[in-house]
């Protein structure tokens, strides 16, 4: 989820500067986007509508592997 997760937001920042940090608690993955501020409106988008795509796209793999996955962005 980590490497699906760094490539979607690459290609739509088309920027590096971020970093992602992977929790596993209690059989959950908790993802944390460290990134810049000129880029943070990029990942979060206008009505909070990119990291809700995001998490949508994620939730596919973590239903997979029978687990639940949060994402949250901070700034670096």
């Amino acid at each position: 989820m980590h490497d699906l997760l760094k490539f979607l937001i690459t290609k739509i920042t088309g920027s590096d500067k971020f970093e992602i940090e992977e929790e596993n608690i209690d059989g959950r993955v908790g993802l944390t986007v460290k990134a810049d501020k000129d880029i943070i409106g990029l990942i979060i988008g206008k009505e909070g509508k990119t990291i809700k795509t995001l998490r949508k796209i994620l939730s596919v793999p973590a239903v997979i592997a029978q687990t639940s996955v949060n994402i949250s962005v901070v700034e670096q």
